[in-house]
């Protein structure tokens, strides 16, 4: 079963219907046990770190995400608060990711926000099995994680940023696999089988 965290940031429906389309089986929760004894783990979301982080901390679930040892999704804001700070509300976050979370600064050929498709590139480990460098995903953000040891893939928007982590059992993606047609689509696949 997959819990995927509920923690009051939108953005589950899509969620929810890309596991729907991949016949798995899930739970929109914020219960600790359930939590606990998934087998997989998606933090999916939309909104600001700051507000994002306070709903982690009132529901309390930091130090229950940070030990989980089953693998583990953030997805957008929830790859964000993964990393271990955001220039967004100047956001201490969980520290999972030896990344820092940066803002886009608008310039010529770059708008901020970040929205739309884009292709991903130096692609790692195996949760991109079967997805050919340079293949488009879709991005809705204003903030990005720089560029890191934890670096599994990478997009160019004025500058070349993070668009995965990874950390043991922990990854992320910036862009929305569940927005990303057939290929977000293998990207989810591969996470249920890893």
């Amino acid at each position: 079963m997959i819990a995927i965290i509920d923690y009051k940031t939108g953005n589950l429906r899509s969620v929810e219907n890309a596991l729907r389309r991949l016949g798995a089986e899930f739970r929109v929760t914020a219960d600790e046990h359930t939590i606990r004894l998934a087998d997989r783990v998606l933090l999916p979301g939309v909104g600001s770190a700051g507000e994002a982080m306070e709903n982690l901390r009132r529901a309390g679930l930091p130090q229950i995400i940070r030990d989980l040892r089953r693998p583990v999704l953030g997805i957008c804001i929830g790859m964000q608060v993964m990393c271990r700070h955001s220039e967004e509300d100047d956001t201490e976050c969980l520290g999972l990711f030896d990344a820092r979370v940066r803002r886009f600064h608008p310039s010529p050929g770059v708008k901020v926000p970040h929205m739309g498709w884009n292709r991903i590139g130096n692609l790692e480990t195996r949760l991109f099995e079967n997805i050919p460098g340079g293949s488009y995903v879709y991005f809705v953000h204003s903030y990005y994680p720089a560029l890191c040891p934890d670096t599994i893939a990478t997009a160019r928007h004025g500058e070349l940023f993070s668009a995965a982590l990874k950390y043991e059992n922990f990854y992320g993606t910036q862009f929305h696999p569940e927005k990303s047609g057939d290929t977000g689509e293998q990207i989810l696949k591969n996470f249920l089988e890893l």
